[in-house]
């Protein structure tokens, strides 16, 4: 049996800044599970997208393996898109941010396709800065093999075989503040009310955006004693900030509210706004950051939000000092500086 979702639309439905209707965002039908975070995901993005105005095809989307690497394939079915093999979208993603810094770029991963195999390439991208938002769909399990424990899955916690994990799990959130990610947010995948707006700073951010995102598998591991459940996260969530993202084109006008508000500007002119719930946490403080994300996890609590963010740190292109010009644009005049060049490129490493 197939699927095909209507053309028709109905004639008045609203449009976004340029002209786009919401559908122009999606893409494929979904063929995971039914229930399955993933798609309440792919939807937060869908949304994002077409909230911020963004140009389809100036978009590209990147993923390697595992059930969430197949979601790109469920939104903007209009944009570049690459998937690769298990655990390497991050040097694929490399070359193709070095190679054309006009495109905006958007990648997917798992929590097996970040924490597991593909690790040691997901610690160089972020000690790199690359100007990606990187979205992990961390369900705590591999999905597609069946349900074994992932290596974010939490010590203690019971699969669905009502097996106890014996591992300490890797916490992405502290990983990617420790490792120097400009960055890092953590959200939960029923919550699109905090998702979206997250997803649109990270869009927004210049440099390495983290979005870990807690995405219950309900084929695997949605059981009694998961602690990346539906039942166990909606108990444990506990949220770092009310938190909202200003567009440029809006008036930005910031209300002063009870409790700490931290109004971040980023590169666009846009501004996050951020209002503490915690009276001892700074999203700009990397030792406060760290410490509250601890806190939290020793309480076996799920901390949610925008965890940490710098905006005093340049990305790979300004490291490199990277031409404007996308290379499929330059010519042979560009590109070949000439032998006398090379030559004393080549003097200068002897």
């Amino acid at each position: 049996m197939s699927y095909q979702r209507p053309s028709f639309r109905h004639p008045d439905l609203p449009i976004n800044q340029i002209g786009f209707h919401r559908k122009d965002y999606e893409g494929a039908i979904s063929t995971l599970c039914a229930g399955c975070g993933h798609d309440s995901i792919s939807g937060a993005i869908i949304q994002a997208c077409y909230e911020m105005s963004l140009e389809p095809h100036r978009l590209a989307k990147l993923s390697g393996i595992g059930c969430s690497s197949k979601t790109p394939t469920y939104f903007l079915g209009n944009s570049h898109g690459f998937n690769s093999v298990h655990g390497r979208m991050p040097s694929v993603a490399t070359g193709a941010v070095l190679a054309n810094r006009d495109l905006i770029y958007l990648g997917v991963s798992g929590d097996g396709d970040t924490a597991s195999i593909g690790m040691g390439q997901f610690v160089h991208a972020i000690r790199r800065n690359l100007n990606i938002l990187y979205i992990v769909m961390n369900n705590g399990c591999y999905g597609l093999t069946k349900g074994q424990d992932s290596a974010t899955a939490d010590q203690g916690s019971i699969n669905k075989s009502g097996v106890e994990n014996q591992f300490q799990g890797i916490d992405l959130v502290s990983l990617g503040i420790e490792l120097g990610a400009s960055f890092v947010a953590r959200s939960f995948s029923g919550d699109k009310s905090q998702l979206i707006p997250l997803i649109k700073a990270g869009l927004s951010h210049p440099g390495f955006a983290l979005i870990d995102v807690i995405s219950p598998c309900v084929t695997f591991n949605n059981n009694q004693g998961s602690t990346k459940a539906y039942d166990y996260t909606r108990e444990h969530i506990e949220a770092t900030s009310a938190f909202d993202l200003v567009p440029l084109e809006s008036e930005i006008s910031l209300q002063q509210t009870p409790g700490k508000m931290v109004e971040v500007k980023l590169h666009d002119g846009s501004m996050i706004a951020l209002l503490s719930l915690d009276k001892d946490w700074d999203p700009t403080d990397k030792l406060s950051s760290m410490q509250k994300v601890y806190e939290t996890r020793a309480k076996g609590e799920i901390l949610t939000g925008l965890a940490y963010i710098n905006q005093n740190t340049k990305d790979l292109h300004s490291l490199l000092k990277t031409a404007r010009k996308p290379l499929n644009q330059m010519g042979k005049e560009e590109l070949c500086p000439g032998n006398d060049q090379l030559q004393k490129i080549c003097s200068s490493y002897r």
